[in-house]
């Protein structure tokens, strides 16, 4: 038994914030912030309910089902709107979904733990699961500092999954935390993120590529095999060095942080639909996708794509 992909979607907010906007508040330059991370411009606003909502209701549309045939819906967001309830509850509402609804906070590798999720759930009697990344990083990023205020967006990305009989789409993943290494990115409650970039960089490259091999490894499957990687997009860097140690051509790898920033658990499906989208995936090719996050989580799982059962296109902007 397995998962295969339905239906996706995805939102960003209206508001575009260029490094030029930042150039006039902060001791940075457009050069500067491309140089390091490889973002132009992020989106901000909205709230994480709503950007999910958006997203969820995008996805349910590509895939053509009523919203009350979900059985589960799962929530990766670092960025709840409040502590109680679970901002689940009210995207669930508004979605009018069957079933039940839950938020996971994973950090950054919150889409992939989501997934994973889902396909064990679907194995246990599940028969459609929506699975959504949603965050407004912009509410926790101090604007005054320099050296994260130009990291990060907001925005979010859902997929639609169902169980099926065969083997089905997800060949293989692998997830792990190494949590004495969960100071190093951190943002206390009422507060903002504090991060050593450094140290991130240093972890993130190294963890991502050890679990994308594990991934492989477990389906039995080479790198120069995968037609897609799809990494967390939290920086330009730290992805052309996991594409070098991976051994997967740049011309291979999903980027769209260029106009979107760092969203935490909405990177990766953003990144995914906008290949999707533009067409860059064919029945039978192999996605990778792989991230990392606060915690230290990480996570990366195998897909072997099959196009949705008459799905459109599920950007809601």
């Amino acid at each position: 038994m397995g998962m295969r992909i339905l239906g996706w979607g995805t939102a960003l907010p209206e508001k575009v914030v260029t490094n030029r906007d930042l150039e006039k508040t902060l001791d940075t330059s457009d050069a500067w912030i491309v140089e390091r991370s490889g973002i132009r411009e992020r989106r901000i606003g909205d709230s994480t309910a709503e950007l999910a909502i958006a997203a969820g209701r995008a996805a349910l549309g590509s895939a053509g089902v009523e919203p009350s045939s979900i059985d589960l819906m799962v929530l990766a967001t670092t960025t709840p709107d409040q502590q109680v309830p679970a901002t689940s509850a009210h995207v669930h509402h508004e979605l009018g979904l069957g079933g039940g609804a839950f938020d996971l906070n994973a950090a950054c590798s919150g889409f992939v733990y989501g997934l994973v999720a889902a396909n064990g759930l679907l194995g246990s009697g599940a028969k459609r699961i929506l699975v959504i990344g949603a965050e407004t990083l912009s509410r926790i990023t101090d604007w005054d500092d320099r050296n994260t205020a130009v990291l990060f967006g907001d925005g979010g990305g859902a997929l639609l999954v169902e169980h099926v009989q065969d083997e089905g789409q997800l060949l293989g993943w692998d997830l792990g935390l190494d949590a004495e290494a969960r100071e190093i990115l951190q943002a206390k409650i009422g507060g903002f993120v504090e991060m050593d970039g450094r140290e991130v960089f240093k972890r993130a490259v190294r963890v991502m590529v050890d679990s994308a091999n594990r991934t492989l490894e477990q389906a039995k499957v080479r790198a120069e095999d995968v037609k897609l990687l799809v990494p967390h997009q939290a920086n330009i860097r730290i992805i052309q060095a996991a594409c070098d140690r991976l051994g997967i051509e740049r011309d291979r790898t999903a980027i769209v942080l260029h106009r979107t920033g760092n969203t935490s658990s909405a990177s990766i499906p953003l990144a995914l639909i906008d290949a999707i989208d533009g067409g860059r995936l064919e029945d039978g090719d192999l996605v990778l996708l792989a991230g990392f996050g606060a915690g230290m989580t990480w996570g990366s799982a195998l897909l072997r794509w099959q196009g949705g059962a008459g799905a459109k296109p599920g950007s809601s902007a």
